[in-house]
């Protein structure tokens, strides 16, 4: 425990002076990891794609039908354990990346919309070539990739939907103190609300998988706040495309944890009711973070569903 804790301070700093700098990790001139490789996540090159929607980067592994993965609020490509990562790229390529203004991912024009952000996504997904793709959406990115299967139907193969909300104006809100604290600085504290307080040993798992990514690296501060406005404005039900829901027409899987703090079961319940041939799964004894928790359950779970 007190190795963790010394890597945690390290990461706080580190975080610290990135956010401070607005300095990322420079984007590798290599190719991708060679198909014969296993899966690694941690240590595959980040790599720069040119879109209609701007530059985006992005890194990709394993080899199979692809899966996008969409990251949720103040996130990189590094906040994904690279444990569930690479057990999904076990059968599957799997290309996550960074949203608007994060990373070397381009900004999009003021104010951010979750539905702008799905066209980046889109966009990526077209100069990749990627066709017809499953989407995996954590939180924030639930809300991206929920836009993604309304406005770019025919770009999503399955959808799964982790930890998030319908943009239909009717979900719960996110209880203020846990929003604060998922906004917070300190990395401790929005880890707090990502696990439960008895899931200690699976929170510092996941800390142990993200550290091992070499320069973590998360949103800016103004970043961050135009994604708090999108996804408040997602929640209102005011994005035309989060009213959109019932249009959903791939098949998709809705699941959380029962104690996630940002985001009350009945939300999952309305997500999953809202969307035809929607799947819910939900998981005891864990929060937001539950794909990492339970990914021994979860990953094999997402693999037979994309069967």
């Amino acid at each position: 425990m007190a190795r963790v804790l010394s890597r945690l301070a390290a990461w706080t700093t580190a975080l610290a002076i990135l956010c401070a700098a607005g300095t990322v990790p420079a984007a590798a001139s290599t190719t991708g990891p060679s198909p014969a490789a296993p899966p690694d996540i941690a240590t595959a090159p980040t790599l720069v794609a040119s879109t209609s929607a701007g530059d985006v980067g992005y890194r990709e592994v394993g080899a199979g039908s692809p899966v996008l993965l969409i990251m949720g609020f103040s996130g990189s490509m590094d906040d994904w354990a690279p444990s569930f990562v690479d057990a999904l790229a076990a059968h599957h390529t799997v290309v996550v990346f960074d949203n608007a203004g994060v990373g070397q991912t381009a900004s999009l024009p003021a104010p951010l919309t979750i539905s702008a952000m799905a066209g980046q996504a889109s966009a990526l997904i077209s100069t990749l070539r990627l066709g017809r793709t499953a989407v995996l959406g954590w939180s924030m990115g639930g809300m991206v990739a929920q836009a993604l299967a309304v406005l770019h139907p025919r770009q999503v193969s399955r959808l799964i939907l982790a930890a998030t909300q319908a943009g239909t104006g009717k979900s719960l809100p996110i209880p203020p103190a846990a929003q604060a604290a998922a906004a917070s600085s300190n990395p401790a504290t929005v880890l707090s609300v990502l696990f439960p307080p008895d899931q200690a040993a699976a929170e510092e798992a996941y800390l142990a998988g993200i550290l091992q990514y070499p320069g973590f690296y998360g949103a800016s501060a103004a970043i961050k706040a135009q994604q708090e406005a999108a996804i408040a404005q997602w929640m209102a039900g005011q994005d035309p495309a989060g009213r959109r829901l019932s249009r959903i027409r791939v098949r998709t899987l809705v699941a959380d944890g029962t104690q996630d703090a940002l985001d009350p079961v009945p939300n999952d319940l309305l997500l999953a009711r809202g969307i035809r041939h929607a799947d819910l799964r939900l998981y005891p004894d864990a929060g937001h973070a539950f794909l990492f928790q339970d990914a021994a359950q979860f990953a094999p779970a997402v693999g037979r569903f994309l069967r």
